[in-house]
């Protein structure tokens, strides 16, 4: 049985109270909302929404070269601005100098911050639920010696998307203007708010479906994870028949759930992260953020797998189950590549004004996080796990684990901080408080999760074949 060891929960209890103190200093350092920044933001948006009638009326090649001029862009605001505008890191460059909107924007800031966090850990916590169902799904028996450690992962998932749920309310109550399009009167022709795209859009983006999909995400999500759970206790209690029924029953389960979570890891995308840069969309988006989910998800579970290995537990762990494990890592990296880069190279290509924007700012304004990440997420696997002999050496897995999700953090960072601060960015210790907050939450809950049950299913059916997997 594992042990919650002494200096372990220390450590996290440590990155508890740095996270807490991250967390206090994040909202106190920026104030809350005031009658007059909302005066403005409600402004900010009226303006957006006149830049996209003008952006409606104008022919969209005359825009696209615009939008590949960004010093046009800054200096035209007449016409040009209204096409380098999707999204309010554009807009606020391109000729919108309202100190109001630009207080708005700096508003969101802490708000967008802790969005950044929590939508990162909710990945690594449904990306492991998703990985726990693919191994009753596909009768997989690799596995059999990590799945405890796959569902003590999807056991955290409640807590990230508690706070998911409340940034939800607080933006449709107005607290906060992460999504934008929950701006009062945007949708209504009589308002001077009014944006003609988004109104269009509002079948779907309205405040009431929003929050529906977003609780039913949430209960499905966690009512998979905890009958999973439980049935896996419950055969640990049985016989081996009772183990072997269980286990075809958790496998009719995982297939349904994994055609919910096909639906909703994408709605969910959509929803939660597209949504902030309303104009804009990418029938990629969903696919790409799964795949930074689902390696995110088999980092931290390789990770957890190791320092288990090295502090004696999971004695039946080999290098065989460490080289799939970091075959995943490997292969989802470049997958997760060659989707940015498909993403990126068709919206290039293009060139259509609509499209484009969303890049514009990106590479204006965070070219150093995204060049950082496209590293971090892509040649670092790739020249850290290339070989066999990397795949199975626990420290090489470590460093590449680590690597791995700092980059893909900041790819999240990227994904949201762009379509709700703009240019009003930055990075640093409060950033990383909040993930030392989540972090040592993470590791109470996991840790804990991991003692309550044997490391290893006792009556799974394929436990013979895990023990003995080879390579």
């Amino acid at each position: 049985m594992f042990q919650f060891s002494d200096k372990a929960k220390r450590f996290s209890w440590i990155l508890i109270g740095i996270g807490l103190i991250a967390l206090v200093f994040n909202f106190v350092s920026f104030g809350g909302t005031h009658g007059e920044e909302a005066t403005h933001a409600t402004e900010a948006h009226a303006d957006h929404g006149a830049a996209t009638d003008a952006h409606a009326t104008e022919g969209a090649h005359g825009a696209t070269a615009a939008g590949h001029d960004v010093h046009s862009a800054q200096t035209d605001p007449g016409a040009t601005a209204a096409h380098a505008e999707p999204d309010h890191g554009a807009h606020a460059e391109a000729g919108h100098e309202d100190g109001g909107h630009h207080a708005t924007l700096a508003h969101n800031k802490p708000w967008s911050r802790l969005l950044v966090a929590t939508f990162f850990f909710v990945a690594i916590s449904l990306g492991a639920l998703f990985f726990l169902a693919i191994q009753y799904a596909a009768q997989a028996g690799w596995s059999v010696v990590v799945l405890r450690i796959m569902e003590a992962v999807a056991s955290f998932l409640p807590v990230p998307l508690a706070v998911m749920l409340l940034l939800i309310v607080l933006g449709v109550v107005n607290v906060h203007h992460i999504w934008h399009w929950m701006t009062p009167g945007i949708s209504d022709p009589a308002s001077p708010h009014y944006d003609a795209i988004i109104a269009g859009k509002t079948p779907y983006l309205n405040a009431g479906f929003f929050i529906g999909r977003a609780l039913i995400y949430a209960i499905g999500w966690i009512l998979a994870a905890r009958w999973l759970r439980s049935a896996s206790l419950r055969a640990d209690a049985g016989s081996a028949e009772d183990g072997t029924r269980i286990w075809k029953r958790a496998r009719q389960v995982s297939a349904v759930f994994l055609v919910f979570f096909a639906v909703t890891s994408s709605t969910m995308a959509w929803d939660w992260i597209m949504s902030i840069d309303t104009h804009w969309f990418s029938t990629l988006f969903g696919w790409y953020t799964f795949a930074g989910m689902f390696v995110s998800a088999v980092t931290v579970i390789t990770m957890i797998a190791v320092y288990l290995k090295m502090n004696g537990y999971l004695p039946e762990l080999n290098q065989n189950h460490l080289h799939d494990l970091g075959k995943f890592m490997f292969a989802f990296s470049i997958f997760w590549t060659y989707l940015w880069f498909s993403q990126y190279m068709l919206i290039w290509y293009a060139n259509i004004p609509e499209e484009v924007t969303y890049y514009m700012v990106r590479f204006r304004e965070y070219k150093a996080p995204m060049l950082t990440f496209l590293v971090l997420n892509f040649l670092a696997p790739l020249l850290v796990l290339m070989s066999r002999d990397s795949k199975r050496n626990l420290y090489f897995v470590m460093v590449a684990g680590s690597i791995i999700l700092l980059g893909h953090f900041l790819d999240h960072f990227v994904m949201i901080m762009p379509g709700s601060v703009g240019t009003e960015w930055s990075f640093g210790l409060i950033d990383l408080g909040l993930v030392a907050l989540y972090a040592g939450l993470f590791i109470q809950v996991v840790f804990r999760s991991l003692t309550k049950a044997a490391l290893v299913p006792a009556h799974h059916p394929m436990l013979t074949e895990s023990k003995l997997h080879h390579i």
